[in-house]
């Protein structure tokens, strides 16, 4: 398992920027539903989000994982995560 996505205290891993209305809509979703989350912004991580990105395949943030199981899940994006946690 990559270092970025080792335990994590919260049930969401969010990968973001600062200025990200995307992004937003996912924390305020994840805040909606009562679920905690992890966020790590991509401007001040230097390569990780190079790493990140060539890992998921997924080219646009925020980038989300379900960290709840034994095994985190990537969900994709802002759109991805709305429809995840209907």
């Amino acid at each position: 398992m990559h270092h970025w996505l080792e335990s994590s205290e919260t049930d969401f891993l969010l990968f973001t920027q600062t200025v990200c209305p995307y992004c937003t809509r996912a924390k305020n979703a994840l805040a909606a539903k009562g679920l905690t989350y992890t966020e790590v912004n991509f401007d001040h991580e230097g390569e990780l989000r190079w790493e990140v990105m060539r890992e998921t395949g997924h080219r646009t943030v925020p980038i989300c994982f379900d960290m709840r199981g034994e095994v985190p899940v990537f969900v994709g994006g802002s759109d991805h995560l709305l429809i995840y946690l209907d």
